[in-house]
Parts: C-alpha cells; sequence; structure tokens
C-alpha cells in the first residue's frame, strides 16, 4: 500500500531532475552502458533515486529531496562500459574509480552542491572506507546495493519504474532507458 502512496509525486520529481540532467549534462549517455544483469545504468541510476527516496519517505525522515535525486541519478555518471574496460595493472577497480569518475563528469556538466558530491563520492561505502555524511547519502549507499542485487538476479528489472517513465517522459524523447 504504501508502494502506491505518493508514488506518481516521488516519480514526477525523478523525472523532472532527470529531464533537467539530461539537458544539461547528458545523463541519458549513461543508456548506451549496461550497468547489473540486462539493466542500463541509466535504469539504474532511476531506480536508486526512486528508491532512495521512497525509503525515506517511508521512514518518515525529512531530507532534501532535490539533492538526494540529483546525487542518486548522477551517482554512476562514469560514462564507459565497466564490463569492457581495461586497465593498467596500477589503476584501481571499478567498485573504486568509478565514484571518482562519476563525480568529475557531473562537475565538467552541472553545479552541485556539496550535498550531491558527497551522496556521488561515498555512494560505494564500504568499499571506498568513508562513509557517506548525510541521511541522503547513506540512502543512496544502501539503495544502490538493494538495487545492484535486484538487477543481478533479475531480467527486465523494475516492470513499474519502466511503466511509469514511459507515461511521465513521452514528452522527452531525448531521455530513453536505451533497451
Amino acid at each position: 500500500m504504501f508502494l502506491r502512496t505518493g508514488t506518481m509525486a516521488r516519480a514526477h520529481m525523478v523525472a523532472v531532475e532527470l529531464s533537467a540532467l539530461t539537458r544539461e549534462a547528458g545523463l541519458s549517455r549513461c543508456a548506451a552502458f549496461v550497468q547489473h544483469g540486462d539493466t542500463s545504468c541509466l535504469l539504474h541510476c532511476v531506480a536508486v533515486a526512486f528508491y532512495s527516496a521512497l525509503l525515506l519517505d517511508a521512514l518518515r525522515i525529512r531530507y532534501d529531496r532535490r539533492s538526494l535525486i540529483r546525487g542518486a541519478l548522477l551517482h554512476d555518471f562514469f560514462l564507459y562500459d565497466w564490463h569492457q574496460r581495461k586497465r593498467a595493472p596500477h589503476e584501481p577497480m571499478h567498485a573504486f574509480y568509478h565514484p571518482i569518475a562519476a563525480l568529475e563528469n557531473a562537475r565538467k556538466c552541472v553545479a552541485l552542491t556539496p550535498l550531491e558530491e558527497n551522496i556521488i563520492r561515498r555512494h560505494m561505502f564500504p568499499v571506498t572506507l568513508v562513509p557517506p555524511a548525510s541521511r541522503e547519502g547513506l540512502a543512496v549507499c544502501l539503495v544502490d546495493k538493494l538495487c545492484a542485487l535486484y538487477e543481478g538476479f533479475a531480467r527486465g528489472s523494475y516492470p513499474l519504474l519502466r511503466r511509469l517513465y514511459a507515461r511521465l517522459l513521452a514528452d522527452s524523447p531525448e531521455i530513453s532507458d536505451g533497451q
């Protein structure tokens, strides 16, 4: 029942920021890369944004909704296929490196708040050892792990989000899930 309460409003807020970040930063480029299983990086980021907001709403925790959604949408804005990327022996593995790459890419394209930067940079805790400094960052960090687990085992993931965003983004052809 709670999932339905506020679902369209939450989905709309994610869609508004997704549309803005697609225009400003080219976020839709993430659709070209598979994240986990058969889920695109873009759909993964949308799911993390949506479900992070859902988690904090369900727990009735106050938070900066816009920063949480923007940070979650940009948390994997690394723009390479991590399954195919060849790295030199001295280069860090994807799990350690991609938050830095995502933050650098985001900074080049849009102005970020310190909260958004922290969400992006620290979302891989405990792998990166330093935890997020906010409830928004902790929510994104936790939900990112849960989404990755779901995406790794499910095919055709997020049917509800796919339907919601098909409707909400029908007027924005520049945003597509790439699948």
